[in-house]
């Protein structure tokens, strides 16, 4: 396991095979700490390839795909914005991350968890909490988006 400080990593060797293989890494930005387990970290992210984090989600949600979704719909796949910026959302700005989880009420208890929505290994772990506490509630303001999907469809 390689523990990373100053960045944050966002998707896993897996997706782009095994040896070599690349794993794009956020620059600038601080975090407690990232973990993942992987080969080699490149310092040549982009961090605005939505397809690449829309694969990352997709592994990470295999159980859960309609969170798949949910992140289309809430975020278009972003943490960040192409400057390394923390998304926040157009209507609350409290709503942040890939997941437009809200800092407001949500924050205390992440943080008391031990998560932190800032990082995307955070948001993307607490909304996962959220899902097996609350279920679609915590986003059902962009519910019309996301139940259009295939995902929802097929569940």
């Amino acid at each position: 396991m390689i523990e990373l400080t100053t960045g944050v990593v966002f998707l896993m060797s897996s997706l782009y095979g095994s040896g070599q293989s690349q794993i794009p890494v956020l620059q600038g930005t601080t975090t407690a700490a990232s973990s993942f387990t992987g080969s080699t970290v490149e310092k040549t992210a982009d961090i605005s390839d939505k397809q690449a984090m829309e694969a990352y989600l997709r592994q990470q949600f295999a159980d859960e795909p309609i969170l798949v979704d949910i992140a289309r719909c809430e975020s278009e796949f972003q943490q960040f914005d192409k400057n390394g910026n923390l998304i926040h959302g157009r209507i609350d700005p409290r709503d942040i991350g890939v997941m437009q989880i809200n800092e407001y009420y949500q924050g205390p208890t992440a943080e008391k968890l031990g998560f932190d929505l800032t990082t995307l290994d955070g948001n993307v772990a607490y909304a996962k909490h959220l899902y097996e506490e609350q279920g679609t509630k915590p986003w059902n303001s962009s519910s019309k988006c996301w139940m259009q999907s295939g995902d929802v469809a097929q569940n």
